[in-house]
């Protein structure tokens, strides 16, 4: 059971060493209004910029140092957190992983799931952008290479995204996930003639297993069935954003 507390953030329920810290927003405890009331975090959402980063700013002072922001484009790209706060720019890419202390990885979501990552001796963490384009391209199995540490010392927890009852998609998407893959066949439910719901909890839980993840751990919630907590873009087309973040203390 995911445990949600009293500042109205998501924190995870995995056995994640002691070092290990990591929750996932709401859309509550911020300044934005309108649509993208309250705690929007995403400055390409059509918010007001001044009070996106008011939001950011109560965000950080939770946190040992500023999220590592990434510039999230639907792929499989995962750059080396621990390096960004070098970088003069924002690296187009969809998962993070980090081994410094107090290194923040962060992905923003409005369905799309976040994925977390750590090993069970605490040394690595990492986080990744899965949408159904990052999932069929792979963004977890680069999460999972990247990570310093054996598949048999890793685990992931599935955040909060669109669920099973609200996904629809069209063949295309059915066809990329099951061509050479027939165990994600199950993952899909026909809906309409062409149209089917998908499971993407489930895809994701096929993807970590082929990369050789074993401890798998999922929040169950929906952000399309829940506006009062999340934001979520298919939904509401003009929305917010919220934050994935891990890290090691």
């Amino acid at each position: 059971m995911t445990l949600v507390i009293e500042r109205d953030f998501v924190i995870p329920d995995w056995p994640a060493p002691a070092g290990v810290r990591a929750l996932v927003t709401t859309r509550a405890g911020g300044v934005s209004s309108g649509p993208h009331a309250s705690l929007n975090l995403g400055l390409r959402a059509g918010d007001d910029p001044a009070a996106v980063l008011q939001n950011r700013a109560r965000l950080q002072n939770l946190l040992p140092q500023p999220p590592r922001w990434l510039s999230q484009v639907h792929g499989n790209r995962v750059v080396d957190a621990d390096a960004l706060n070098e970088a003069p720019e924002i690296p187009e890419a969809d998962a993070s992983v980090a081994l410094n202390p107090g290194t923040v990885c962060a992905i923003m979501i409005a369905d799309c799931l976040p994925v977390l990552f750590c090993d069970r001796a605490g040394r690595c963490v990492g986080a990744a952008h899965a949408g159904w384009r990052g999932l069929a391209g792979g963004v977890l199995a680069n999460t999972v290479a990247r990570m310093p540490a054996a598949t048999s010392e890793l685990m992931a927890w599935i955040g909060p995204g669109i669920g099973p009852e609200a996904f629809e998609v069209g063949d295309d998407v059915r066809q990329a996930f099951c061509a050479g893959h027939a165990e994600n066949a199950a993952a899909f439910r026909r809906h309409t003639p062409g149209k089917w719901l998908c499971d993407l909890p489930a895809l994701a839980r096929n993807a970590l297993r082929r990369a050789g993840i074993t401890r798998i751990h999922s929040s169950g919630l929906c952000t399309h069935s829940d506006p009062q907590r999340f934001f979520s873009y298919r939904r509401d087309g003009v929305t917010g954003r919220m934050a994935a973040l891990v890290w090691r203390q």
